[in-house]
């Protein structure tokens, strides 16, 4: 089992920044790659960010250049900084990770940007 907990979200805005954090937790010891994903009211959850055990980062084009995700291995935490917030990032913000063919998603922190 993987136990992820995010917090950090808030209201901004527009322009702001913020930074979200998900603490990984559990017995299971995995070393995929981890994710944020974000889900606006009447939208489809979107992959926002990813990184591997590596450090390999990857982005959705809406984000590059404002987003930035990074990686405490020591303390099994992973972080999505937010610069230069538009409304278009308001969202629930979800904490992701495939351990083993199991998909775990932390509960959401919710971003709001007011313009």
């Amino acid at each position: 089992q993987v136990q992820l907990v995010e917090s950090g979200g808030g209201l901004v805005q527009a322009g702001g920044s913020l930074r979200l954090s998900c603490a990984a937790s559990g017995s299971v010891f995995c070393r995929n790659p981890m994710d944020w994903y974000r889900q606006a009211p009447g939208k489809q959850r979107e992959l926002v960010a990813a990184i591997t055990s590596g450090g390999s980062t990857n982005y959705a084009d809406s984000v590059k250049g404002r987003f930035s995700i990074s990686r405490d291995k020591a303390k099994k935490t992973v972080y999505l900084q937010m610069n230069s917030l538009e409304p278009e990032d308001t969202a629930v913000y979800y904490c992701h990770t495939n351990c083993f063919g199991i998909d775990y998603w932390g509960q959401g922190t919710q971003v709001a940007v007011a313009a």
